[in-house]
């Protein structure tokens, strides 16, 4: 299953890394690789996600990473990750790809 990234989340990675970096910049590349690696992983089973609640639509999908929500779309033959951010706020706008 194939991988892709729009620009915006590669913009939440950055910021992600960017913000944690303030204070840890060890810590901040580790924890933007492991983002990566989980979304390598839902890759690898998209529909193990779950639905994203705000919008109950079966091709957005999400994981999670400690408190960091990954929003992806289905797609024929893998995914596309359309953003990263906190889990405690809400996924306010459709994301797009």
């Amino acid at each position: 299953m194939s991988l892709s990234w729009t620009s915006r989340a590669i913009d939440d990675l950055i910021a992600i890394q960017r913000n944690i970096a303030r204070d840890k910049p060890v810590a901040a590349k580790e924890w933007v690789k492991k983002l990566r690696l989980r979304a390598k992983n839902a890759a690898l089973v998209p529909t193990a996600g779950r639905i994203v609640p705000e919008f109950g639509r079966d091709d957005l999908r999400e994981v999670f990473l400690g408190s960091y929500r990954i929003v992806y779309r289905v797609r024929e033959g893998g995914i596309t990750v359309l953003t990263v951010f906190e889990g405690h706020r809400l996924l306010a706008e459709n994301p797009s790809d």
